[in-house]
């Protein structure tokens, strides 16, 4: 890859709203260094891109949860002499259950992907993205960010930190030429739900999900225009303010 063409970096990477996103960012010319645990989805996608968009695709199969899986990462890619100009942290999981009956594992394993490993990979990239001066990070939380969310009480306030996080860093890194921006999609059709046992709940059943690829445009949308907050639910439109969303909340 050369250093002067844009690379977007995607973790969690093989299906739902970020395959869309790839494929956005293909469509613009990026070259692609993509991440997850499924080597083989991982190697399909990586194939279907590069021979419809003609651009370069790195497949890495990695397990972001490993505490040392972040620093491996980071550091390959300065060995390859590769620049990331976008990284999207949207590698994560959630489970269903009452919070005192959940395995401790499934606890925190969904801290250390959601929190720790977002954390870390946001402090890794950024750091060269402001000593270039451009780049753009997009952290993906979710609308369960904006409130607590009893039987999957985990995964619902590491949403919450990954919003609180992005807006502050938006605010540290404003003027620098690098955008941070907190996507928050509400329910989507995507591999999440039955992983997290929620298909069957009355937000998917009743309300309905949205079409990842339609999700996926305006979150990419929001990113290059800038945006700190884009927020994209059913029937509520997008690019709102945080002011807005408090004001619709009361």
């Amino acid at each position: 890859m050369n250093r002067e063409t844009k690379t977007a970096l995607i973790t969690g990477a093989s299906g739902g709203i970020v395959y869309e996103l790839a494929k956005l960012f293909a469509q613009d010319r990026h070259n692609l260094v993509l991440v997850a645990r499924n080597a083989d989805k991982l190697n399909q996608i990586a194939a279907e891109l590069h021979g419809r968009f003609g651009i370069s695709v790195k497949a890495l199969a990695l397990d972001l949860a490993a505490p040392t899986a972040g620093a491996i990462l980071f550091q390959q890619l300065q060995r390859e002499n590769i620049a990331v100009d976008c990284l999207v942290n949207n590698a994560g999981f959630g489970g269903f259950g009452e919070f005192a009956n959940m395995p401790e594992e499934e606890i925190l394993g969904q801290i250390q992907l959601n929190v720790t490993a977002l954390t870390h990979l946001t402090r890794l990239f950024l750091p060269g993205m402001l000593s270039r001066r451009r780049g753009k990070t997009m952290n993906i939380a979710s609308t369960a960010g904006f409130q607590p969310g009893p039987l999957i009480t985990v995964y619902y306030a590491t949403k919450a930190y990954v919003l609180s996080f992005s807006e502050a860093l938006a605010n540290e890194v404003a003027g620098s030429g690098v955008v941070v921006c907190c996507f928050c999609p509400g329910a989507t059709n995507t591999g999440f739900a039955k992983r997290a046992g929620t298909e069957n709940s009355r937000l998917f059943k009743k309300i309905g999900a949205m079409k990842a690829e339609a999700v996926a445009r305006d979150g990419y949308r929001g990113l290059m225009a800038g945006r700190t907050l884009v927020f994209r639910a059913s029937r509520i439109g997008w690019w709102r303010s945080r002011c807005d969303l408090l004001r619709e909340r009361w």
